[in-house]
C-alpha cells in the first residue's frame, strides 16, 4: 500500500490492521516457556510479526500480595529479573511505539505517556496544550540521574540537569519540567 492508502485504511480502525501481542500462561516449572505448546505460539507470533510474552499467571498472582522487598527476593529465588506484567507492559509500549517520561514535584510525581520521537513542546501540551504553546525550554534528567541524586537538587548539584529546546526528542524515563510563557 501508498501512505496514502494506509492514512485511509488507519482511519478506519479496522482489527486487522492493529497489532498483536500473543500472551502464553504457563507453569511455574516452565517458566522459559520450553512446552511445544509455547512453541507453537512463538512461531505463529514470529510469522505474523507480532510480540510474544511468557508469563505464568500463578506467580504473578503471588508477586501481587507482596511488597517491593519480598517482590525483589521472590523474583530472584525464581530466578527471574523482573514480573511477567513488567515484561507485558514494556512490550506493549514497545510494540505501540510509546515511551513514558515524569515530572516530579514536592507533592506528586507522574508518568505521561508518548509516542517514541515525541518533541519537548509536543510532550508539554500532553499535560496542558498552553505548555506547547508558549513552550521556552525544558529542563530535562535522565530518570537513572535523578535516583542517583536523590531528586532535581541533587541533579542541578552534579550538573546532571541540563536544559533543551524544542527540538529536544523525549527520551524513555526522562523526568522533565517545563518552562513556558502564556
Amino acid at each position: 500500500m501508498t501512505d496514502d492508502e494506509r492514512k485511509v485504511l488507519g482511519e478506519c480502525h479496522l482489527l486487522t490492521d492493529k497489532p498483536v501481542l500473543y500472551v502464553a500462561n504457563v507453569s511455574e516449572d516452565d517458566l522459559a516457556g520450553e512446552h511445544p505448546a509455547v512453541a507453537r505460539v512463538r512461531e505463529l507470533a514470529g510469522r505474523e510479526g507480532a510480540g510474544m510474552v511468557v508469563i505464568c499467571g500463578s506467580i504473578e498472582a503471588e508477586i501481587a500480595e507482596l511488597d517491593e522487598e519480598e517482590k525483589s527476593s521472590f523474583l530472584a529465588g525464581m530466578g527471574l529479573e523482573e514480573s511477567g506484567l513488567d515484561r507485558l507492559i514494556r512490550s506493549g509500549y514497545e510494540m505501540l511505539g510509546l515511551i513514558t517520561y515524569f515530572t516530579a514535584g514536592k507533592k506528586e510525581v507522574r508518568a505521561w505517556t508518548i509516542p517514541a520521537g515525541t518533541r519537548a513542546p509536543q510532550a508539554a501540551a500532553v499535560i496542558h496544550t498552553d505548555f506547547e504553546k508558549g513552550f521556552i525550554r525544558a529542563e530535562v534528567i535522565a530518570y537513572d540521574d535523578y535516583v542517583v541524586a536523590g531528586g532535581e537538587a541533587g541533579a542541578k548539584e552534579k550538573g546532571t540537569m541540563r536544559l533543551e529546546g524544542k527540538e529536544y526528542v523525549a527520551r524513555d524515563g526522562d523526568v522533565m519540567h517545563f518552562r513556558f510563557n502564556i
